[in-house]
């Protein structure tokens, strides 16, 4: 060997000790005094099975609007998957819902030029039956009183109405932030807010709302409505419900919407075509997943793992709740290798029709009293696939207590991006965990960073598995399997004292807890 070589083999092997070293040094630095734990992190870190849960979940099953078929095919995916762990688990009906299967949307402008729209149909919208409708649009107007509406409805006639103000820009504020001058982003703002507030004002002067005016289109013999709820980021719109009977609803990218509605102000007469496909499948039943390690100790205590399965359908669900879903069923099945003799029994819920009012949690609430009462925590994840950043004490007055020496023996590197807010006020909404703490339950959201989740995301046409962020969701997953492991060995019962509320500043009366809701279990019906 050169004396080159053999210096430059010895500078090599010499920084290659001092890193092997290094790492050494911060693998036992990072073990805890708890072998549980450390198998805990292990397992977390090095078999994470969650790229596999969210392509069978998100890719293979898709989008769980409730009362679809693809939300029984999850319920029954869930059952089957946590088989597979050893884990008991079981689907139990909570109530009906309207049954409704999304097929294809075709959108076309086929006049002044041709060009494919991108845009869907919305949940629950009447198809087209199997046919393609083609017709002119017509642009909901700025109307004086609700006389002119009346006199201008009859147009309506035999076309698609473009029921959505038309946005004055399609770009998100955080671009015009970035690179328009101060003036110009101020005067877009001033501009935008008039419009919004005259487009607002217009809806009021029908006398009807934004949910009762696409039925009075229909009665007026419109062929269909098109909509463009914008998200305000680049090529997210939120995909919500339809409130038509017998004619489409669909809704269509700001982009497209933009220029259907400018071709239809200058008198250019677009036409598009409309196909879309749905299928009505009357009341169906609607279930939630709930899944079972039973404790050895205390097997009528409960650490309640807690997440909504349901979803709205423009996407796949992934953040909303693919993330938390799959956070609860990785925390669960790593529970079951290397922590499979709880003390206390470990529930894991799957809830359904969250989306519409937290009504599967609302209803397990309400059917299991004896769990409720015996609940020692509920962690519940839902705001998207952001690692843990927040945990409040929703109003119960020694949270940090419990919690407190519970996250002490959670590993740094996660602990270290939690923000605790003790004892916090009780949530009344929201999530599922405000179904628990309205029945009086100690239950904690663990709230994630955003990944700019309410614009491109929550409910939107993006919200896709590419969008997961793997590396925080396997933190969240380390993190609520560790807590539910404290929380089942604490030798000591959970509180429910709660603090006193301040007074309300609007009623100058004392604040009162959340009342407990019923769910609505037999949904989507007149």
């Amino acid at each position: 060997m050169k004396a080159t070589q053999k210096h430059s083999y010895l500078k090599h092997s010499t920084k290659a000790l001092v890193i092997s070293l290094l790492l050494t040094g911060n693998i036992g630095y990072a073990q805890t005094k708890n072998q549980v734990i450390d198998n805990i992190v292990k397992e977390a870190t090095e078999n994470s099975q969650l790229e596999n849960l969210a392509h069978e979940l998100m890719d293979v099953v898709g989008p769980r609007l409730v009362g679809s078929p693809q939300m029984k095919q999850a319920n029954d995916w869930a059952v089957t998957k946590y088989a597979d762990w050893g884990i008991t688990a079981k689907n139990e009906k909570w109530g009906e819902w309207r049954g409704w299967e999304r097929g294809i949307s075709h959108i076309d402008m086929v006049y002044p030029r041709v060009k494919s729209l991108e845009g869907m149909q919305v949940a629950w919208s009447p198809g087209t039956k199997g046919k393609s409708i083609v017709a002119e649009t017509v642009v909901f107007p700025m109307l004086t009183d609700s006389i002119a509406f009346k006199n201008w409805l009859p147009t309506v006639k035999g076309k698609f109405v473009l029921f959505s103000m038309n946005q004055p820009t399609g770009r998100p504020d955080y671009n015009w932030a970035e690179f328009a001058t101060p003036e110009s982003f101020e005067k877009m703002k001033t501009s935008r807010a008039t419009q919004t507030t005259a487009w607002q004002a217009n809806v009021k002067k029908t006398g009807l709302t934004l949910k009762t005016l696409p039925a009075a289109f229909e009665k007026a013999g419109a062929m269909g409505v098109v909509t463009c709820n914008w998200s305000n980021g680049f090529g997210s719109n939120k995909i919500f419900g339809a409130n038509t009977k017998t004619i489409p609803t669909v809704d269509i990218s700001l982009e497209d919407y933009g220029l259907l509605y400018r071709l239809t102000e200058s008198g250019n007469k677009p036409k598009i075509s409309v196909h879309v496909e749905s299928k009505e499948q009357g009341l169906v039943p609607t279930f939630n997943t709930i899944a079972e390690i039973k404790g050895t100790e205390k097997p009528d205590e409960y650490v309640i793992l807690s997440a909504h399965f349901d979803s709205w359908d423009g996407g796949t669900g992934a953040t909303d709740n693919g993330t938390g879903t799959i956070t609860m069923m990785e925390a669960a099945r790593i529970l079951k290798k290397m922590y499979p003799n709880p003390k206390r029994t470990i529930l894991i819920g799957h809830w359904g029709s969250e989306e519409q009012g937290l009504n599967g949690s609302r209803a397990f609430v309400e059917d299991h009293p004896e769990i409720v009462k015996n609940i020692q925590v509920v962690f519940n994840q839902d705001n998207g696939t952001g690692r843990v950043v927040n945990l409040a004490g929703q109003g119960f007055l020694n949270s940090y207590d419990y919690l407190g020496r519970w996250l002490t023996n959670v590993p740094e590197s996660i602990k270290k991006h939690i923000t605790t807010n003790f004892p916090g006020t009780p949530g009344g909404g929201g999530s599922d965990f405000a179904s628990f703490v309205a029945a009086g339950a100690p239950a904690f959201s663990l709230s994630s960073n955003s990944w700019s989740y309410g614009t491109y995301t929550w409910h939107t046409n993006r919200d896709t598995y590419d969008k997961i962020v793997f590396d925080d969701v396997r933190n969240n997953a380390t993190l609520t399997a560790i807590l539910a492991y404290m929380a089942s060995e604490d030798p000591v019962k959970t509180s429910r004292d709660r603090v006193m509320l301040p007074v309300n500043p609007r009623t100058g009366e004392p604040g009162t807890w959340p009342p407990i809701v019923k769910p609505t279990r037999k949904g989507g019906v007149n």
